[in-house]
């Protein structure tokens, strides 16, 4: 893909071998040249994925670690773990994968397949090391649900605090005032249920009525993981897709982006389904009420706390006033995050399971590559809107929204296969993650590969794809036109 996730525009070369090594290396114009023997160029930019902010760069090597960690016992009781010359095949590098090459899914553990023994579930080693993190995950669980208690404790009482201080204290100077900002502190802090209008605010909302067929399909999926389905699909044009609750009852709304759902196949679609109502299917401590809300508490009190860049002593005054329960609540916010940190990547591991139990193996694996290549995605999509709103291309097409997803398909279509496992390398040594709750992208692809072969428990035949593209098309011009529109 040109320029794709941080690849660079090169002059278009012949034939050259690799200046460390010899080898005749791979890529070249549109992709960056490097050394599949030796590695040498495979990440030319050499990027700084580390995001701005210490505590997100916290976040970041504490969850590469832990998923580091996860990833060993998971795969103890599985065997060994396919390593960069045992995927060679016969004229390919270590650790290259091979074209067509299908990877396997995870184990049993990890997704419940009925008759299969995973790394904590079966007998030896692996079981007891399986127990052993059951009952730390455990631990963590009971310990986490405590803390996020404490945290709407404090809500609570200043709720309290305020109130009674706003009535008993009334017309006793400014201590009605403190009790009135107690009480809007406190509803700014108070747990959420979650809101469909919010969410779906200046955007395209789809209902059962509107697309009977994606629904259906959304349901067979859901079914095949074990949970249940979509009360509203959000369309926009991120290179993302997420299942997220709203109101008292949790209903769900799956948000989808269309950045990422058009440069995948039918299959892939399915598995990127599969994936997020996998999250569903399994436990994820950071997606219950208690503690989702909890760290929702945590970060707004971070937001009210930030200290403010010093114009004068004021200034000074304030940011050294708040310097103690800003430290407090991060301290709070870090040890909340690792005691669900595990449960959120064992979640993660396990949702890959149910993609490529839903999809099948090799759809799931290509999911991965996909997320790969989403940064260059979204660059593609900005240029489309930049060249609409500047007129580039005028003479070519009347209306920039038309064929504006077909373009986006075939941009990611012709990425070559080198292109791709130059991308995996570059993001193992990178330890490239979705964001800071995600195991490391290249441990979840060889996780994938730590098992049989799963063939697809659901098929998106021609046919079905089209008329759930049909009842997309809709969804697909408004969002089009909204985005080269600026």
């Amino acid at each position: 893909m040109t320029e794709t996730a941080g690849t660079a525009r090169t002059v278009p070369v012949a034939e050259r071998s690799c200046p460390d090594c010899g080898t005749t290396v791979v890529g070249g114009g549109q992709y960056v040249s490097w050394c599949a023997a030796c590695d040498w160029n495979v990440d030319p930019e050499a990027r700084d994925e580390e995001a701005p902010g210490r505590i997100e760069r916290l976040r970041r090597r504490i969850a590469r670690h832990a998923g580091e960690q996860l990833f060993r016992e998971l795969t103890a009781g599985t065997g060994p773990v396919p390593g960069p010359e045992a995927t060679a095949g016969p004229g390919l590098a270590p650790g290259a994968v091979p074209t067509g090459a299908v990877p396997a899914p995870g184990g049993a553990a990890e997704g419940a397949v009925p008759g299969t023994a995973g790394p904590e579930s079966g007998t030896g080693t692996g079981a007891r090391r399986g127990g052993q993190g059951g009952t730390r995950s455990g631990a963590a669980r009971k310990l986490a649900l405590g803390l996020a208690s404490l945290v709407h404790g404090v809500t609570l009482a200043l709720f309290a605090g305020g109130l009674w201080l706003l009535v008993a204290c009334w017309g006793r100077g400014a201590l009605p005032v403190f009790g009135a900002l107690a009480i809007g502190t406190a509803v700014l802090l108070r747990p959420r249920f979650g809101s469909l209008s919010k969410a779906t605010e200046h955007k395209v909302v789809l209902r059962r009525a509107d697309a009977p067929r994606l629904f259906a399909l959304l349901d067979e999926v859901a079914g095949s993981v074990g949970t249940t389905g979509a009360s509203a699909v959000v369309v926009d044009a991120d290179t993302n897709a997420g299942v997220t609750t709203y109101g008292p009852r949790g209903h769900r709304v799956l948000h989808l982006g269309l950045g990422l759902w058009e440069i995948l196949s039918p299959q892939e679609r399915l598995a990127l389904l599969g994936h997020e109502f996998g999250h569903y299917s399994h436990g994820d401590t950071r997606r219950s009420f208690v503690v989702g809300n909890a760290l929702h508490s945590l970060d707004t009190w971070r937001h009210t706390l930030a200290p403010e860049r010093p114009d004068g002593l004021m200034d000074l005054f304030v940011n050294l006033v708040t310097a103690p329960p800003r430290l407090l609540v991060d301290g709070v916010l870090a040890l909340l995050e690792h005691l669900t940190l595990r449960d959120a990547q064992r979640a993660e591991y396990r949702a890959d399971a149910a993609a490529a139990r839903v999809a099948g193996t090799e759809a799931a694996a290509g999911l991965m590559d996909r997320l790969l290549v989403s940064d260059g995605v979204t660059g593609e999509l900005r240029r489309e809107s930049v060249a609409a709103r500047t007129r580039f291309g005028g003479a070519r097409r009347e209306d920039p929204a038309e064929g504006l997803w077909e373009r986006l398909a075939a941009h990611a279509a012709a990425v070559p296969e080198h292109e791709y496992e130059r991308l995996r390398r570059a993001a193992e040594r990178r330890g490239h993650q979705v964001d800071s709750t995600h195991p490391p992208t290249h441990l979840r692809h060889r996780r994938l590969m730590c098992d049989e072969r799963a063939e697809a428990l659901v098929v998106l035949t021609p046919q079905r794809a089209a008329e759930v593209d049909a009842e997309l098309s809709g969804a697909r011009r408004t969002v089009a036109r909204e985005l080269v529109r600026g």
